[in-house]
């Protein structure tokens, strides 16, 4: 059997060509290939094939087998891919009754297994080295201190998970962004996973950004067809807040639907979750470290069906914890050791926050003056106690910019325009 690795760059499966191939069972195949008949009436073998992400060949036992039980029927085409494939009123019959369990409809899943063994040979095959040179060529846009660049590096070789800490505005979710960067190749992921004849819909086009699959023979990608159900993507890169709750660690099923929707972690497989805000969710921060004590430390998690059934995916994920809350009132010293690396985001110094300034006012085709700068920093920021933060350049400048516009002046900086802009931002006591 072919590997999956056999067509880079892409690291993508490759298409089935029988029902075998697929690791699916005739019958949830034969479900979908009516539900999907039931709602487009008639379709050519073709059409119907790209709807279901399988070639042609792969759905032909399926069809002869509903033209025999007379729930589909032949209406023209003149060959396998160009017949034309029409529902009949049996057909109808059954596929509603399809629909009641589960409303499912669209690209045939991946077995379980067969995930389970891409992600074990794209770990393989894709493995994280991170120098000093490839970690500072990712952050290269940003501002950050070497001493921050040499604590990443070592942290993303060991595959660990990672706590940014430090003073809010210091670009603890920027350096955590940034670090995705660092992931190279992209990845196959499934647009929904088969697991005791159940659909769990993992592809997510919130979180999931799909690149095109050129298989047609333009020579950009060598060896077989792809396989359409898995989407080509980037390395995903899931953010969650304030808002993530212990439920959305788990499968979620909908009952009007009948399938599961993915937990947030299986979305984030391959790529980095970052749980920013840590410590300001509706769940406490020693709930949420207990339920990855054991993906953390196995590299396999477990997930549960309605039914109570338990099964293992795999756990490769680089989990970053990004907090402006002291790390020791958040939780103990034994969860802290098991976030092996705790990484400190300082405040910029005064050259570091001038630095940002400057590329900022270049971003916004605005003209930089440090005079402004070191004015401002004298005249507001030493007055009024105000502590540097690396967000206060882009965020001034912004207010700056956008009361020039609503005062029809030239688009620069200014003594008067920073000084409002300071005036507005930030909350002064006294």
């Amino acid at each position: 059997m072919t590997s999956v690795l056999d067509s880079p760059p892409s690291l993508h499966p490759p298409a089935p060509i029988t029902l075998q191939d697929t690791g699916l069972g005739p019958d949830l195949v034969m479900q979908l290939t009516l539900k999907t008949l039931h709602f487009a009436g008639e379709l050519s073998g073709s059409d119907l094939a790209k709807r279901l992400a399988l070639a042609v060949t792969v759905l032909d036992s399926t069809l002869d087998g509903l033209k025999r039980q007379r729930h589909v029927e032949v209406v023209g085409g003149t060959g396998p891919g160009s017949y034309r494939y029409r529902i009949t009123d049996a057909g109808r019959s059954r596929a509603a009754l399809l629909l009641e369990q589960s409303h499912y409809v669209g690209m045939a899943p991946v077995p379980l297994d067969q995930y389970r063994k891409y992600m074990d040979e794209f770990r393989r095959a894709v493995p994280l080295e991170a120098t000093r040179e490839k970690v500072k060529g990712a952050f290269s846009h940003i501002v950050v201190r070497d001493s921050l660049i040499d604590q990443i590096g070592p942290a993303l070789n060991g595959g660990h998970s990672m706590f940014i800490y430090g003073p809010p505005g210091n670009g603890k979710t920027t350096v955590a962004q940034a670090i995705r960067r660092l992931l190279k190749s992209d990845i196959a992921i499934p647009s929904a996973l088969e697991v005791e004849g159940q659909i769990i819909r993992v592809y997510d086009p919130v979180n999931h950004e799909a690149l095109p699959m050129d298989d047609e023979g333009s020579g950009l990608i060598a060896g077989p067809r792809l396989d359409r159900r898995w989407m080509r993507c980037k390395r995903p890169l899931v953010m969650v807040g304030g808002e993530l709750t212990l439920d959305a660690l788990e499968l979620r099923h909908n009952p009007t639907s009948g399938f599961y929707k993915a937990p947030v972690q299986m979305v984030a497989n391959g790529g980095i979750l970052v749980i920013d805000d840590f410590g300001r969710q509706h769940c406490s921060p020693k709930d949420l470290l207990n339920r990855w004590i054991v993906p953390l430390e196995s590299r396999i998690d477990f997930l549960t069906l309605q039914t109570g059934q338990t099964f293992e995916v795999p756990f490769m994920v680089l989990l970053v914890f990004a907090t402006n809350l002291k790390p020791g009132a958040l939780v103990d010293e034994a969860f802290l050791r098991r976030i092996q690396y705790k990484i400190y985001a300082e405040s910029p110094t005064l050259e570091d926050f001038a630095t940002i300034f400057e590329n900022y006012c270049r971003s916004k085709e605005v003209p930089f003056d440090r005079a402004l700068v070191d004015e401002m920093l004298e005249t507001y920021y030493k007055p009024n106690g105000i502590e540097l933060r690396a967000c206060h350049p882009r965020d001034l400048v912004n207010q700056a910019l956008g009361l020039a516009s609503y005062l029809g002046q030239e688009r620069r900086l200014t003594t008067e325009l920073l000084q409002a802009a300071c005036k507005t931002y930030f909350v002064v006591e006294s």
